[in-house]
């Protein structure tokens, strides 16, 4: 007797049985059907298999069900069910499941990491057998930088803590760890803000909206995504303040909160600012709602990459500016603000951030490149003349 060249993992075992093999949980398993293997037998056999194997597939097949009278029963009585549940059954549906309960950008970005890790042999390994080791020697293979690298842990841990949650799996290996590979670290922050001379070149290649909304953003130090979302009844005229309570990416439909509470500010409104905010009332505060708009369709921006396309790069390329993306208009006023001596958390409240952390070890930098006798007034003070008074005490 042999297999029947039209079903896979079928075959006369006899005159009167069929067998099936298939695999489960990494373990090939054969069972008998008492059926004469005649063609309708054998195709009713082959339907029950491909349902078999679906249903490992998507982790419901319980072997002891199928098979009440198997002693293959009892090799995976103690696995829980999930145990023929693949990562890349878990995490499409894990994702599937999150769309209502994420922001949209967030979705996104997991979907994003999902669709690569399912694709890797990750996806082939078993939901309870995942180890550290697997996600270890993944990261090892990858060539991008640990920032990607901690997303995608980030993205795993979460899918894995909810595996937890549902009694799919007994620990969450990623918990507590995290993989960095040092050969990745990046040698400084993605900081690359324009000088003076830039910035006036670029604003004076511009049209006049356009020149309003990149005025607005060198002098606020506003995200993208919250300069496309800013309306006209966010702003307070009479204090000359803007509040920052949304935000709006690609991925998103409509404005969302923002990721932080401490995104959620009220900045104060430079006099470039208000100057740029007054010229662009001429042009769409009639209208209400969104302040900066594209002027060919009159809608707003959808988030930064019709900006970054249109009229960013045209200008630019036009004034003779070496190219940086929009988002450099924040680190231009960051830079801007801490070389004129505005108080460290000032700048940092005006921007969002959750501490001096990142303005301090980011643009420190480029405040001793714009002020080179920067730590003068400190010698003066402390080395000259305490050193000369002290010399003149003791002689």
């Amino acid at each position: 007797m042999g297999g029947d060249k039209r079903y896979d993992g079928v075959r006369s075992r006899s005159t009167k049985s069929i067998e099936i093999d298939f695999q489960y949980q990494g373990v090939r398993c054969r069972e008998t059907f008492r059926l004469a293997p005649t063609p309708a037998n054998l195709r009713r056999v082959a339907l029950h298999r491909a349902a078999i194997i679906d249903a490992i597939e998507r982790g419901t097949f319980d072997y002891a069900t199928t098979f009440p009278d198997s002693s293959a029963r009892f090799r995976f009585a103690e696995r829980p069910q999930s145990a023929g549940l693949s990562m890349e059954r878990y995490l499409e549906s894990w994702i599937d499941g999150k769309r209502k309960e994420l922001k949209a950008s967030t979705w996104a970005g997991y979907s994003k990491i999902v669709s690569v890790l399912t694709r890797s042999g990750l996806g082939k390994v078993y939901l309870p057998d995942l180890r550290r080791s697997h996600v270890r020697d993944w990261c090892k293979q990858q060539s991008c930088g640990n920032k990607w690298l901690a997303n995608v842990q980030s993205c795993l841990r979460t899918a894995l803590h909810d595996a937890l949650d549902d009694d799919l799996i007994e620990t969450n290996p990623m918990a507590g760890w995290k993989y960095e590979n040092a050969d990745a670290v990046r040698p400084q922050d993605d900081v690359d803000p324009f000088d003076t001379v830039e910035r006036e070149a670029i604003l004076s290649a511009m049209s006049a909206p356009h020149r309003n909304l990149f005025e607005f953003a060198f002098w606020t130090g506003l995200r993208t995504s919250e300069l496309v979302a800013l309306e006209w009844g966010d702003i307070d005229w009479l204090r000359g303040s803007a509040r920052i309570n949304k935000a709006r990416t690609q991925a998103a439909r409509t404005p969302e909160a923002p990721k932080t509470r401490r995104s959620v500010r009220d900045i104060k409104l430079l006099t470039p600012a208000v100057a740029a905010l007054t010229r662009q009332k001429d042009l769409t505060f009639l209208q209400g709602g969104v302040i900066f708009r594209d002027p060919r369709t009159g809608d707003p921006w959808n988030g930064d990459e019709a900006l970054r396309q249109g009229p960013w790069k045209s200008a630019l390329r036009r004034a003779g500016v070496r190219y940086r993306r929009p988002y450099q208009t924040r680190h231009t006023y960051a830079s801007m603000m801490l070389t004129a001596g505005e108080p460290l958390g000032w700048v940092a409240a005006q921007m969002g951030h959750a501490d001096l952390t990142m303005l301090s070890r980011i643009y420190a930098r480029w405040i001793a490149s714009a002020m080179p006798d920067v730590g003068g007034k400190a010698v003066a003070m402390f080395s000259e003349n305490p050193v000369t008074e002290f010399v003149t005490k003791r002689g």
